[in-house]
Parts: C-alpha cells; structure tokens; sequence
C-alpha cells in the first residue's frame, strides 16, 4: 500500500485555501452567515475551499452550525 492519494490530494490543494488556523479563527463568523443564509462561501472563498478540503475542521464546522441552528442528535 502506498500514499499516493494523499500526495496527490495534497498536491491539488486549493490555492485559496487559507489554513486550519485561519479558518478556526473565523469559523463562528462563517457559521453564523451559513446559518443566517448568507451567501458565507462568497464572502469567505478561502475558508469555504478550507471547510471542503480538511475533514477535521469540516467536521468543526458542522457540529458548530447544528449548535447554533439547535440541532441535536
């Protein structure tokens, strides 16, 4: 088994996407525009290619949305 898919993953990442740090410092700003309908991924292009491409912070980003619209399990 080898890691060419992560490689390869890694290699096609979206040039504007800004980081795990930087899209934790304005997740609940993003998530607060999402949940108002806001168009979030326009306004944030970055941390909307980040969200897709890194599942810990997409994770982060869904549990904080289903909070803040008064989701539960």
């Amino acid at each position: 088994m080898n890691d060419w898919p992560t490689l390869d993953d890694f290699l096609r990442t979206d040039p504007q996407d800004v980081g795990c740090d930087r899209a934790m410092e304005m997740l609940h700003v993003y998530v607060e525009l999402v949940a108002a309908g806001a168009p979030a991924e326009q306004r944030y292009p970055g941390i909307a290619a980040h969200l897709r491409a890194c599942g810990p912070c997409g994770e982060d980003f869904e549990g904080l949305l289903a909070a803040v619209r008064g989701e539960t399990d």
